[in-house]
């Protein structure tokens, strides 16, 4: 299990780090090394809710996450996204935004820095709906049930995730944007409108994706309702599977956008490492790879099953990761503070999940069948 979950990870690693020891010899392989591990600790929170995720989609789906995925989160988020930054910032085209990187890489580290209010408000919004959607909604299990349980009865009120973050999205414009640490000058303007960006993001791709599952709920039901007529009953399920392809789709836009949030701060943190894009692109894309892996394991092992806190551990990260990247826009917070916070909630969640477990007498349920995932890398 363990080496065909992560066999592809490992390979990736070795061959990585062999190709940094070549380009850039012993220091190279070092820099490489830790910005994967900085990758894998910023990141962990995000396997947990990708899982969440993913073993919902069907396994043509899950492939694509594991394959195309994989090729956006390393290229597109870790190489891409900060030579687009610093060519929409420089106001310059693409490719002269890489000759910049590859011949001038502290003007490239400054004006990707300089991006870094607009990133932070967009990125940090969405991560906060994304848990407040969460503890706002009637969960069948409650880790925290002394706060979960009075903010499931509030959550009833609609719109009030959005209320939230609206009114986080102006504190922050009103106190951190005015100070912003990078790019100098007052940010006010941009955070709010990046801010704003980030909530439309998160409302037209979730509501997009909720829809579509919504109705392949629907329809499947009514297709076991229906099961006695044959001719129809083979119609319908042409139509259910048309149906999941466009539910799996937007789930996997919103796994991507979740991902390119979480990406934020890797890429920012990074440059306190290196401002070698490839160096980055590299490392960074070593711990998206197990990232990626540790995701498979989960959905594999029914993980989310048998430790029902877990969900909410990550929930809690995903949280104080929005609220962080906030602060950012004025505050200096370092990375290892951020990777840690998300650690120290998983973890609590999943002893808290192992406790109950002993409790009822459940140290762990067997995944069932439908927890398997078809690998595809």
């Amino acid at each position: 299990m363990l080496l065909k979950t992560f066999g592809w990870s490992f390979a990736i690693t070795v061959l990585g780090l062999g190709l940094a020891g070549v380009l850039w010899g012993w220091q190279g392989l070092a820099i490489v090394g830790i910005l994967s591990i900085l990758e894998i600790s910023l990141s962990f929170d995000n396997a947990v809710i990708n899982a969440g995720i993913l073993r919902k989609m069907n396994a043509f789906w899950q492939k694509i996450f594991l394959t195309v995925g994989i090729l956006v989160a390393v290229f597109g988020m870790r190489l891409v996204f900060p030579v687009v930054i610093v060519a929409i910032t420089a106001k310059m085209g693409p490719i002269e935004a890489v000759q910049l990187a590859i011949n001038d890489k502290a003007h490239y580290e400054a004006l990707v820095t300089s991006a870094h209010p607009a990133i932070a408000a967009f990125g940090g919004i969405f991560l906060l709906m994304i848990f407040l959607d969460f503890i706002f909604e009637d969960h069948d299990y409650k880790w925290l049930s002394w706060i979960e349980k009075p903010l499931a009865r509030i959550g009833k009120l609609d719109t009030l995730s959005v209320i939230v973050a609206l009114v986080v999205l102006l504190v922050s414009a009103m106190t951190v944007a005015p100070h912003a640490a990078h790019g100098g000058g007052d940010k006010t303007t941009t955070v709010l409108l990046s801010g704003i960006a980030g909530l439309i993001t998160y409302l037209v791709v979730g509501g997009i994706s909720g829809y579509f599952e919504g109705r392949l709920e629907d329809d499947e039901a009514e297709d076991g309702a229906e099961a006695g007529a044959v001719e129809k009953k083979g119609a319908e399920a042409g139509s259910v599977a048309g149906l999941a392809g466009k539910a799996a789709f937007f789930m996997f836009l919103y796994l991507e956008v979740i991902d390119a949030s979480f990406s934020f701060d890797g890429v920012i943190g990074a440059f306190a490492i290196t401002n070698d894009i490839f160096a980055m692109a590299l490392g960074l894309g070593i711990g998206a790879m197990y990232i990626r892996s540790l995701t498979v394991f989960l959905v594999r092992k029914g993980t989310l099953d048998d430790y029902v806190y877990l969900e909410h551990g990550a929930h809690y990260a995903i949280g104080a990761l929005g609220v962080i990247l906030l602060a950012t826009i004025r505050y200096e917070i370092s990375e290892v503070v951020t990777g840690l916070i998300g650690i120290v909630l998983i973890a609590l969640s999943f002893g808290s999940s192992v406790l109950r477990n002993r409790r009822e007498g459940k140290p762990g349920a067997e995944p069932s069948a439908q927890s398997e995932v078809t690998s595809g890398v």
